[in-house]
């Protein structure tokens, strides 16, 4: 099997900053007078921040006017945080150059807005190494409906089928098989388990260091 494109999920794969979500979700939360209950935050891992914000006025009515204000908030939060908050999951730097180095097309998909993604990448200084970056904001629907995956590959010119995605969320990853993609998860155990992925994947790895590991093993990219 050989692939010729990769298209990455960021947040939870890319950068660890699920848990700055979850930190600035609370804190935006329960400075209304809420506590912000596990089971209404599972709801959120992967969506979009309109599908997030819908959620969050649905649960917590005083957080905001509108979901278009808990958006403006939480926008607001995340975009002014610094590079120490968003530091790069293991193996990200080396498999974005791994991908670079071999001129193998690449994008991001991520369900955060565009200004988080480019904030993000900006903080990385991954500007170079991956060039088109698609927010599934655009789309009429996100993850896990495969919408943002299907626009990245006819974005790169590469069928879905000859696409790897890589993925850290359930969301996600039942996005990126649903776009008819092989999908590599490596799991961001801050949110989720391994044993929430039985029954949609089977191709789970420790880290993206395994996943390289496999490409020069399995010679998925050569």
């Amino acid at each position: 099997m050989r692939f010729q494109a990769v298209i990455f999920d960021m947040d939870g794969l890319l950068v660890d900053s699920e848990p700055v979500w979850y930190e600035v979700e609370k804190e935006m939360i329960e400075s209304s007078g809420y506590r912000y209950a596990d089971d209404v935050r599972e709801q959120t891992i992967g969506v979009r921040v309109d599908e997030f914000a819908e959620i969050i006025h649905r649960h917590y009515p005083r957080v905001g006017d509108s979901p278009g204000a808990i958006i403006d908030e939480i926008s607001t939060r995340v975009l002014g945080l610094p590079r120490e908050k968003v530091p790069p999951r293991p193996g990200a730097e080396e498999a974005l150059r791994y991908v670079a180095e071999r001129r193998i097309p690449r994008a991001i998909a991520s369900s955060s807005t565009q200004d988080v993604i480019e904030h993000f990448v900006r903080l990385q200084g991954w500007d170079e190494l991956i060039p088109l970056r698609f927010s599934a904001e655009f789309m009429a629907r996100g993850k896990p409906a495969p919408d943002i995956y299907l626009h990245a590959a006819r974005q790169i010119g590469i069928a879905p089928d000859n696409c790897l995605a890589l993925e850290d969320s359930v969301a996600g990853t039942q996005a990126a098989i649903a776009a008819g993609m092989t999908c590599f998860t490596v799991p961001d155990l801050s949110h989720s388990s391994l044993s929430d992925f039985a029954g949609i994947n089977d191709r789970l790895y420790e880290s993206l260091f395994d996943v390289l590991e496999a490409f020069d093993r399995e010679g998925f990219l050569t």
